[in-house]
Parts: C-alpha cells; structure tokens; sequence
C-alpha cells in the first residue's frame, strides 16, 4: 500500500517543525535552521536502531537516557518528544554534550505523525532485511483486500 503525502516537500527546517507542532525547544536552539527530510516514530529504540535511517527526526515518548543514546547511535538529527514531555536534568546534561536538538510537542505521536506527513515529509524507514518487509507489508494488508 503506498499512501502519498498531501503536499509535496523536499522537507523542512527545524524551526518549521517547532512552529507547526507548537513544539517547546528543550535543547539544541542553535541548531534549529537544520534540515529535517524524513522522521521515525518509535518508542522500542531496537526498532529505531534496526530500522531508522541516519539523518531522520526522531519521534519518541521516551525521554530516558536510551532515546538520547540511540540518536546518537544512529546519527539522528532531532528528536521529537510527544505530549509535553520533558526529560530530566541528566538527560538535558547528555543532550547538551552530545549537542542533538530536542523539542516538545503537546500532540500525540499520531497527531504529530500526521501533521508532518501532510507537510511532506516522508517516513525515515531503512529496510535491513527482505523478512522485515515482508513482515511490515503484511500487517500492512487490509482484512479482504486481496
């Protein structure tokens, strides 16, 4: 199933993501003429990690220090957290070192998902393995639509 964007994008600015999402900058306000292009919605970092391409926006619930670490892992431009959430001062510590900006929106993942997707910007998805998409493609498949 291939679903298009209602408005084609080369992608946004950071700053852009902040205005539309209404989002709170946690960290990282240096750094928001940054290009975001694609995003991962994930709270299983393994997924993130497996899956999520570099250079994508991560969008997350999980303000613990293994969302900040997988971002760095996996060379990830941003991070997004979802309904106001805002990590505590050791994590803000580890953000600032690893200098990766962060923002906080009052949307849910889904509402957030679906607000960038209808700007344009397309999903950071990184196909590891032929299995894994067989997978995502099956539980993709409507009930009768074979």
């Amino acid at each position: 199933m291939d679903i298009a964007p209602l408005a084609k994008s080369a992608g946004m600015k950071l700053d852009e993501v902040r205005a539309l999402l209404n989002c709170d900058v946690i960290c990282g306000s240096n750094r928001l003429d940054s290009d975001i292009t694609e995003c991962f919605a994930a709270d299983m970092m393994s997924d993130v990690l497996a899956f999520c391409k570099p250079r994508a926006m991560l969008i997350t619930g999980l303000t613990g220090v293994q969302s900040i670490h997988t971002a760095d892992v996996a060379e990830l431009t941003a991070i997004l957290f979802v309904l106001n959430k805002k990590p505590v001062q050791q994590v803000l510590d580890i953000l600032q070192a690893k200098q990766i900006p962060v923002l906080s929106t009052p949307y849910t993942m889904f509402e957030a998902c679906g607000l960038l997707y209808g700007k344009g910007l397309k999903g950071g998805y990184h196909e590891r393995d032929k299995v894994a998409e067989e997978s995502r493609k099956e539980t993709m498949e409507l009930p009768g639509s074979k």
